[in-house]
């Protein structure tokens, strides 16, 4: 910014070494914040902000939409029906339960910790379900909330032993993976296996499909009408208090961009069954979770946790408390997705939460964005990476990949994510953002 129309100050206002604070005029002291310089130079200043960015190693989920591209433009060629509606749709359906728990281990990644048990309490919940509704003739409805709040507590028992008695969370979460495995086990009993009812509530979960296609395209409307208003209001809210804002400009733009994936989206479901319902379930819960990290106190609290739990306390931070809290949601998520599990097989049985599902989950929410050193990441990261996950096994299993092949590429992207979050790590520190 050009410094051209400041008034000059005489040899007699100049401050000099000895000169108090409270005697400098305010005039001499410019404050511009360098995000309203962005604004105010249109098209160039978000260039220039991008490029600062880039410098800066703030490269936010710019790679992992470039690499779901690359994907789709991969398994394409190779398979003409991998961008097909069906096989699309089926991806959707088939991430909600990873995806689900994702978004638990991005709780507990933002305070810089990790969560291996979410896997076996996802099974947990499954088997408390079809044993309460199968075995014991429950309703279903009790039964989903008695195994939704299992999974809370279970959650918050390595919660209190994490932050109160100061248990490692690496050491608690692994002894919990080996625990409730096998209480999950004793709860199947010998048999190993409970069967669900397919047109029950946890069945339909994964099966049911919203046939109208005004239901997709009604979906598509209220997302685009709700963030333009939301995003408006909040410029002009932050506008009225004189801080840095998104110009009508931006929040049009953004918006055209929403539209036309939501609306994409909406015509390739409505192609083969419609809107699955466990997708509108999954953004229902990604729009619930991220307004309550980045709109409420407890969400200020965990990002602040992450980023220094010593500047917390001293900030007057109840740091047991929102410990408990964030791994009780993590405990929540995973039980939320064991039911959604058991409905994608119409079962509980001894595999469920086992074999790669852990690693999956972790892998969506670092691949989606989240920090594993913790303070950085969004619960919509887990969309952007269960995605990724998703389609690279439809992909290779349309290929007809044998199962060690996907696991080492699995294995091979989330090693490249972990490198790339380390070195944008290093580099915000050199840069001094982080």
């Amino acid at each position: 910014m050009s410094t051209d129309n400041q008034p000059a100050l005489d040899d007699a206002e100049v401050p000099g070494p000895h000169t108090r604070a409270d005697e400098i005029p305010a005039q001499a002291v410019p404050a511009v914040d360098p995000r309203l310089l962005v604004r105010e130079q249109g098209l160039a200043g978000y260039v220039g902000e991008f490029k600062r960015k880039m410098r800066a190693g703030d490269l936010g989920s710019l790679p992992v939409i470039i690499g779901l591209v690359i994907i789709c433009a991969v398994f394409q060629s190779l398979n003409e029906n991998f961008l097909s509606a069906e096989n699309l749709s089926n991806i959707a359906v088939t991430m909600v339960a990873t995806g689900m728990i994702a978004v638990g281990i991005i709780f507990v990644l933002l305070l810089g910790e990790i969560d291996l048990s979410v896997g076996s309490v996802s099974g947990v919940s499954g088997a408390i379900f079809a044993v309460m509704a199968v075995t014991h003739g429950m309703n279903e409805w009790v039964a989903v909330v008695v195994a939704i709040v299992a999974g809370a507590v279970i959650g918050a028992i390595h919660g209190f032993f994490f932050a109160r008695i100061g248990a490692p969370a690496f050491a608690v979460t692994l002894s919990g993976l080996l625990f409730w495995s096998g209480f999950m086990l004793q709860l199947l009993g010998s048999n190993g296996t409970i069967n669900i009812d397919p047109d029950g509530l946890v069945g339909k979960l994964t099966t049911y499909y919203f046939s109208d296609v005004a239901a997709a395209y009604g979906l598509a409307i209220v997302a685009v009408v709700l963030y333009f208003l939301g995003s408006f209001f909040d410029a002009r809210r932050r506008s009225a208090a004189n801080v840095p804002f998104r110009p009508v400009g931006e929040i049009v733009l953004r918006t055209v961009l929403l539209a036309v994936v939501a609306f994409g989206a909406a015509a390739i479901f409505n192609q083969y069954k419609g809107l699955p319902l466990a997708m509108l379930l999954f953004l229902v819960v990604l729009v619930g979770t991220d307004f309550v990290l980045r709109r409420t106190s407890f969400g200020r609290k965990v990002f602040a946790l992450g980023g220094s739990v010593e500047a917390s306390r001293r900030a007057g931070i109840n740091v047991t408390a929102v410990r408990v809290a964030v791994f009780s949601i993590a405990g929540t998520f995973a039980a939320i997705g064991g039911l959604f599990w058991a409905s994608k097989i119409a079962a509980a049985n001894q595999s469920a939460g086992s074999g790669d599902l852990l690693m999956n989950v972790i892998a969506a929410a670092v691949i989606g964005g989240t920090s594993l050193f913790g303070g950085r990441g969004r619960t919509w990261n887990a969309l952007l990476g269960v995605m990724v996950i998703t389609s690279i096994q439809y992909g290779l299993a349309l290929e007809g990949i044998a199962t060690p092949i996907q696991y080492m590429i699995t294995g091979a992207v989330l090693l490249a994510t972990v490198v790339i979050d380390s070195v944008t790590r290093k580099t915000q520190k050199t840069a001094g953002r982080a």
